[in-house]
């Protein structure tokens, strides 16, 4: 019986983790992962805040909720089964105005009907018990909520792939995908390859790689850039944990927050700007093709003119220190403007429908022998295991 061969286009957390599961559950299977990129995770896994999440936000019985939290629980297991960093120092999410109770309320309700363990309401005066420089009406303690290495992590994951007779193919850019008889055909920049079955996981290009793939347009890929501020090392210390805002539900973002990384670094961010270049990491980023194809989508224009006055504040807040950090620093007020510096940037590959609509949720589909995943923003990281499971599940093999 010939080998069967399985490709995966994309060397980010989630191509890596498919990959890995393929090998391990397929044993005998030829597993090849095309990177366009000379390195694992260079993109989105590279640049994301670390932080692994509990499942506090995500709607019970979506596929954010039901894979957040198992692959919570299967992150951790690797991670201190290989002795790689993973450290739950807790999560407070916290009320600063009598407005925001109603959606801490329904915040708090969201997250114990997904399970989130230890979950617990503090009072404002108890804050300082959690965060003791911290300020608040009331807040949500989530113990279990922690922080990683997510480039090392996904290096690791490349390396079960090799160790288990897989390839890892970078600086390979796919150009072209068509099913041919009993088999798909994908055209590279070093050739072509001949699979069996075919996972798109393509991250920033995901919808561009699944219509090459499927032939289906929408939904269409938004990029917006996270500015990230570093606080000084005299502050550092003041946050043990992370810090975060009620955020807002119209939104898939999180909000402006303080998070620890393993480094023992205290990071504010990210905020949530409209890129104009999908790999665009500074201000000054534009690529015509990247923005040809946001303007020429029906949902952009729906998206834009539903929160233009967010983006606005956004803009403002890239421009000027001062205002990126006004919201912040009303939850640890001892950190200001004079405490921190311009650091960092990663992009948020954010999937919009042709409504208008932010998908929210995982979009996973499938048909003929191809796999697309058209939308994994966060908790993507946090879930690739089990993301991994579910896409290999529903290849029937």
């Amino acid at each position: 019986m010939a080998e069967r061969t399985i490709g995966v286009v994309g060397g980010g957390i989630v191509g890596l983790a498919v990959a890995r599961e393929l090998t391990e559950r397929h044993p005998g299977t030829r597993v090849v992962v095309l990177e366009k990129e000379d390195r694992l995770g260079a993109h989105q896994t590279a640049s994301n805040s670390g932080v692994v999440h509990a499942g506090i936000y995500y709607a019970p019985g979506s596929l954010k909720a039901e894979l957040c939290t198992r692959g919570r629980l299967l992150l951790r297991e690797y991670c201190r089964e290989r002795g790689l960093p993973y450290d739950e120092c807790g999560k407070l999410v916290v009320a600063i105005d009598p407005a925001e109770l109603p959606r801490l309320d329904a915040l708090e309700a969201n997250a114990r009907a997904n399970g989130v363990p230890g979950l617990r309401r503090v009072a404002g005066r108890d804050l300082t018990d959690v965060e003791p420089h911290a300020a608040g009406l009331v807040a949500l303690h989530s113990p279990a909520t922690a922080i990683t290495d997510f480039p090392t992590v996904a290096a690791a994951f490349g390396a079960d792939v090799e160790r288990a007779g897989g390839e890892v193919r970078l600086a390979t850019t796919v150009t072209g995908v068509r099913r041919g008889v009993g088999a798909v055909e994908v055209a590279t920049d070093r050739g072509p390859h001949r699979f069996d079955r075919l996972v798109v996981c393509a991250g920033l290009h995901a919808d561009r790689v699944s219509r090459l793939a499927d032939g289906v347009d929408g939904p269409r890929i938004v990029p917006f850039r996270g500015e990230y501020l570093a606080v000084s090392a005299a502050k550092r210390d003041l946050v043990r944990g992370m810090v975060y805002p009620v955020p807002d539900p119209r939104f898939p973002f999180l909000g402006v927050h303080f998070t620890r990384r393993v480094s023992g670094y205290l990071e504010v961010g990210p905020n949530a700007v409209l890129g104009l270049r999908r790999e665009g990491y500074r201000r000054r980023d534009v690529s015509l093709a990247d923005v040809r194809s946001m303007v020429t989508w029906p949902g952009f224009w729906r998206m834009a003119r539903q929160h233009w006055r967010t983006g606005v504040g956004e803009v403002r807040g890239s421009l000027s220190t001062r205002a990126y950090l006004a919201a912040a620093s009303r939850y640890v007020p001892e950190i200001g403007p004079a405490d921190v510096v311009r650091s960092r940037a990663g992009v948020r590959a954010q999937a919009v429908d042709r409504d208008g609509s932010m998908v929210d949720d995982f979009r996973i589909e499938g048909a003929d022998g191809i796999t697309t995943v058209r939308n994994a923003p966060s908790p993507a990281a946090t879930s690739s295991l089990a993301i991994a499971q579910h896409v290999v599940d529903r290849m029937g093999l």
